[in-house]
């Protein structure tokens, strides 16, 4: 697992130093205060933060055989990339009908339990997830999301 996570960090270092050199190039949005440049600069960051994270996780963990790992991690590893795809497909199908602030939370809460979250954690950060984000885009950012069954309120 130590080389694994080596490897994927240093992966997703990469791909956040190809973002982040890329968004510097944005041209800037007359009328906001954040650019076009300012989501991906800040997915970048992310990246090469998560990348670094996991590198120096990797030299930190202490060898073993991989039977010592939780099985948990291995009865949910088969499960959650598939629910990854199906929540991104069911995404693209039912947000303009029904709305980011309905399709988004279920799917966060479909996702959370996937990836081993209890339900009454894993309803709070769908809720709570969903409406930051929301806000972000619509306020900050000023990219309206589909409002679907749900009139505009703000």
């Amino acid at each position: 697992m130590q080389g694994i996570d080596r490897w994927v960090g240093l992966a997703l270092a990469a791909l956040g130093a190809v973002v982040l050199w890329t968004a510097r190039d944005f041209p800037n949005v007359p009328g906001q205060k954040l650019g076009a440049a300012f989501l991906p600069m800040l997915v970048g960051a992310g990246l090469v933060v998560c990348a670094l994270l996991l590198v120096l996780r990797s030299f930190r963990a202490r060898p073993g055989p991989a039977s010592q790992a939780p099985a948990s991690l291995w009865a949910g590893a088969r499960l959650a990339p598939l629910a990854v795809i199906g929540s991104i497909g069911a995404y693209v199908l039912l947000a303009e009908s029904l709305g980011f602030l309905i399709v988004a939370p279920v799917l966060l809460f479909v996702l959370f339990l996937a990836f081993g979250r209890g339900a009454k954690g894993a309803l709070w950060w769908a809720l709570a997830g969903g409406a930051v984000v929301h806000l972000v885009f619509y306020k900050m950012l000023r990219v309206p999301l589909p409002w679907g069954v749900i009139p505009p309120f703000y």
